[in-house]
């Protein structure tokens, strides 16, 4: 009851005229950007987070526009991956394997609201999951000490890569490459300059803001003036759109098992959007009648749209509970948080119950606006795609600069920002992932915090670190963590490019 009584109340902060109005706006501009071939969740809500920092919103509003950008851009991912077969983002890729075959036949707008529904019921579906495991969650992460806390974040970096991930070993060198920028600044135990080179603004660290920024928007301009994208994409036609009650009761069963299926994903370290997309769309292709899986079934369309939406719930399980992002977005949510001097973990359910409950209730909100959104504006998203990039990306790179300045007000943090784009641009052209940098930066202070509080406690002893059943539980998981994506996730991955190739 208490659960109920607290969602009540922040259906009342969510209701409110103001939160309405950001979660109206973070659906339509995460619908924008995830319609975007390349941008995706992650991209968008770096770079609104400045955006939200100039404006002065106050720290809910700030988390409704981007959880509402975030589940905007899970939605919009499936436009790309329709008209063009070009997927959104990463989890999207599954959806083009029937969306693009239903829209070469000339039911592009069917395959768009069968994903757009099948988008809410997975949306739906993992805010009621996480309305009620996060606060068990919690209350169990209560009993958690500082090696514990240590084992969970050596948990976080084990599982990074993920079962999709193509390499383990460059998943964490990045990590290291984060936790060496989080030494950065003056230590908060003996107050000794690490790495400032006696620089001013380099007491206080680099901040990760900045970071997000440079690796995700700045690195992505550099990689549209690399491609010298100067044209639009030309995109399959929509029909006028003929949808009937018995082509919806069709996909609801798929959409409800994708759903399931996404939000234990998501809320699993390691898994993330990308692997529930895949097992949705592999487990309905293989216990469902064959239909016309690869051809355009409208099935191979709802399984994995309920799958990545509802995994990208369930990543704020572990993020609100544990202080640990399930996803990349997550881990950029959590920068944001941080950064508002508010902690996430187990006590954010108790000094902040009206933030973390008012952003549930407005995650209802915001799902349903998508949908009202996402179907009958569908025709005014898709003309995005066909907007020349060399017009949008300066726009973008202008929001991010200006919001960057407007928090600080230094110079030198648009240096520090190009400076990260250009490093994020050669990261990813050697296939070094960019998250687990910014995980390291921000998980850094709190792993050596915990560390050191456990070797107080115990004079030093080491062993300290596996005193515990939980503690050894979580050594456990991490160790499987980094061993099941070298022997599982190639055999994944091979499936994966199979089941593309078979349809492209």
């Amino acid at each position: 009851m208490d659960t109920i009584s607290l969602l009540m109340q922040g259906f009342a902060v969510a209701l409110s005229p103001e939160s309405i109005m950001f979660a109206v706006a973070g659906a339509i501009l995460g619908t924008l950007i995830g319609a975007l071939p390349g941008l995706g969740p992650a991209n968008g809500v770096a770079i609104l987070i400045p955006l939200a920092f100039s404006l002065g919103l106050s720290p809910t509003s700030s988390l409704i526009l981007l959880t509402s950008v975030y589940a905007g851009a899970m939605y919009g991912g499936r436009i790309s991956s329709i008209l063009l077969n070009i997927p959104g983002d990463e989890p999207a890729m599954m959806t083009c394997l029937d969306g693009y075959p239903m829209a070469l036949k000339g039911k592009a707008a069917e395959a768009l609201a069968i994903s757009a529904i099948a988008s809410f019921i997975g949306s739906f579906i993992a805010t009621i999951g996480l309305v009620i495991l996060a606060p068990i969650l919690a209350k169990f992460a209560l009993k958690f000490g500082p090696s514990e806390y240590f084992a969970l974040f050596a948990l976080a970096f084990a599982t990074l890569g993920g079962i999709t991930g193509k390499n383990q070993f460059k998943t964490l060198m990045a990590a290291a490459i984060g936790l060496m920028i989080a030494t950065v600044g003056i230590d908060i135990s003996t107050g000794v300059q690490r790495y400032t080179f006696n620089t001013l603004e380099l007491f206080e660290g680099v901040d990760f803001i900045i970071a997000i920024v440079g690796l995700f928007a700045i690195s992505e301009l550099l990689f549209f003036l690399e491609r010298h994208a100067g044209d639009g994409l030309k995109q399959v036609a929509i029909n006028k759109l003929k949808l009937s009650a018995k082509d919806i009761i069709k996909v609801l069963p798929a959409s409800i098992r994708g759903a399931l299926l996404g939000f234990v994903s998501g809320v699993l370290p390691g898994a993330g959007a990308s692997l529930g997309s895949f097992i949705s769309y592999t487990l309905e292709k293989r216990t469902s009648d064959k239909g016309e899986f690869g051809h355009g079934d409208p099935r191979g369309v709802a399984a994995p749209e309920a799958g990545n939406n509802g995994a990208a719930s369930g990543a704020l399980v572990p993020m609100l509970t544990l202080g640990v992002p399930g996803s990349g977005t997550t881990a950029v949510l959590l920068a944001m948080l941080i950064s508002l001097n508010i902690s996430p973990g187990p006590m954010l359910f108790q000094q902040n119950a009206d933030l973390v409950w008012g952003v549930i209730a407005a995650m209802f909100v915001g799902n349903l606006v998508l949908l009202l959104l996402n179907i009958p504006m569908v025709g005014i998203f898709v003309k995005l795609l066909s907007i020349p990039p060399k017009y949008l990306m300066p726009i973008v790179t202008l929001i991010a600069s200006v919001g960057i300045y407007s928090v600080s007000h230094s110079a030198l943090d648009l240096y520090f920002m190009v400076g990260f784009g250009v490093a994020g641009y050669i990261f990813r052209k050697v296939d070094i992932p960019l998250v687990p940098i910014i995980l390291g930066m921000l998980l850094g202070p709190e792993m050596e915090k915990s560390l050191r509080h456990a070797l107080v406690l115990s004079d030093g002893d080491w062993g300290v670190l596996f005193n515990s059943g939980l503690s050894i539980g979580l050594w456990t998981v991490a160790i499987l963590g980094l061993v099941l994506p070298i022997v599982v996730g190639p055999i994944v991955r091979a499936k994966m490019a199979r089941s593309k190739n078979s349809t492209s």
